[in-house]
């Protein structure tokens, strides 16, 4: 199994959150990628949006199924990811990092205790892959 960024926070819907101040970077996660296969495309929210919490902010569509992004955080959406739209490769190359999708300032910073750290992120799967 792979070892997730430790520096990162984790949904149960497979987002990993970096955390600068009151800003959100998000992306799938690496398991997320891997699961889907080779990803054809995303679908982004425009600059400016307002997100909410457990609300879809976008969409990802593999050669495998089309998935909705489901938001960790609420708050309003800053910056999306331009790279992706000239090379959608680095979602699958490099998740966790070049592969990030939006950054949202967050609204409620509390909203992050309820994600997973790295380990809890892991334990997670490891529960998931159990019951397929």
């Amino acid at each position: 199994m792979k070892v997730f960024p430790e520096d990162l926070l984790y949904s149960r819907e497979h987002i990993w959150v970096r955390v600068e101040g009151d800003l959100a970077t998000l992306g799938i996660t690496d398991y997320a990628q891997e699961s889907l296969g080779e990803i054809l495309s995303v679908e982004f929210p425009e600059i400016d949006t307002y997100v909410e919490r457990d609300e879809t902010f976008g969409s990802v569509e593999s050669t495998k199924t089309i998935v909705d992004l489901i938001s960790p955080v609420s708050g309003t959406v800053v910056s999306i990811n331009e790279d992706i739209t000239d090379d959608i490769g680095i979602i699958n190359s490099d998740p966790h990092d070049t592969g990030w999708l939006v950054v949202i300032e967050i609204d409620d910073l509390e909203q992050l205790d309820d994600l997973l750290d790295s380990g809890g992120y892991h334990d997670f799967i490891m529960q998931e892959v159990d019951t397929d």
